[in-house]
């Protein structure tokens, strides 16, 4: 883990897979929340960091609160951050996070498709029988999942599970507000060539009770993003994201043997630069913006 950063006026509280979280001193109603350049797949932070993915993540993020503000109120208070982080961080409202990580599949891929294969379900949801790598959904599906501790693998929750856990009201809720976050964000991205296959988003509540959505959305970290002119069921697609990260460490030229509880090898320098490449790519062509 890299060390974090020392920032004037901020004390260093955690630091994730991706973002460091600092407080500012003086206040307890705010986080500066920092994305590193850090890249983790199968639970294990890999080497070396995609250089501007902290930034691209951060920027991705602010342009879709934009997009998705009139569904959800979002929990970013000012960009003015300091200058070692600029780009990078953003202030955010400290809140009281949900215990549940929300995920709504518009196609059925990764984890979900090995669900669906071992059982025919999805996070308790039985589907129909035939369904291929790739397959859509008539509609978006919620598939929750537990939040474990960094390290560990999250868990597919039932609706029942989310239920028991925050309560009949709120869960419908979230159920309800994730997969509104994804058929906002395919309309959207259609418009731009891209095809959004899942997403993972998180909740809190702020100090009224009211639910606010929190850390990113809608980013190569978060989401599977396909090309939409290659989309073709029945194997696996190509991305705009980590997968292309995943796909090489599972690959003979890695030599890495996920199933050996080993820290996976350094990635390569072409693997570096082509998933810089396909980060920048994704937001330009949502944003329109050149990075």
């Amino acid at each position: 883990m890299t060390t974090p950063l020392e920032i004037p006026g901020f004390t260093h509280l955690y630091s994730g897979k991706v973002r460091d979280l600092y407080a500012p001193e003086g206040r307890d109603d705010q986080l500066l929340l920092v994305a590193s350049d850090r890249i983790s797949a199968f639970d294990f932070i890999l080497d070396p960091p995609i250089p501007d993915k902290g930034a691209v993540l951060t920027q991705l993020s602010l342009w879709w609160f934009d997009q998705l503000a009139d569904l959800v109120p979002n929990h970013v208070v000012s960009t003015d951050v300091p200058e070692v982080v600029a780009g990078r961080a953003v202030l955010v409202q400290r809140l009281d996070m949900v215990p549940v990580e929300c995920v709504a599949r518009a196609y059925l891929t990764g984890g979900g498709l090995r669900e669906y294969l071992a059982d025919g379900t999805v996070s308790g949801l039985a589907l129909p029988e035939g369904l291929r790598d790739g397959d859509r959904f008539e509609e978006p599906l919620f598939t929750p999942s537990t939040k474990a501790p960094m390290g560990e693998h999250d868990e597919p929750m039932s609706y029942e599970a989310v239920e028991a856990e925050v309560g009949t009201e709120m869960a419908a809720r979230l159920r309800d507000l994730t997969t509104r976050i994804l058929a906002r964000g395919n309309e959207i991205a259609g418009e731009r060539g891209i095809l959004i296959a899942d997403t993972k988003v998180e909740f809190g509540l702020d100090a009224s009770g009211g639910l606010v959505l929190a850390d990113e959305v809608l980013t190569p970290d978060s989401s599977r993003f396909w090309p939409a002119d290659q989309w073709e069921p029945g194997h696996t697609q190509p991305s705009f994201d980590k997968e292309f990260v995943r796909e090489w460490l599972l690959s003979a030229e890695s030599g890495w043997d996920k199933s050996s509880g080993e820290a996976p090898p350094a990635l390569p320098a072409d693997v570096v630069e082509r998933t810089r490449a396909k980060y920048v790519e994704a937001y330009e062509r949502l944003t329109g913006r050149t990075f």
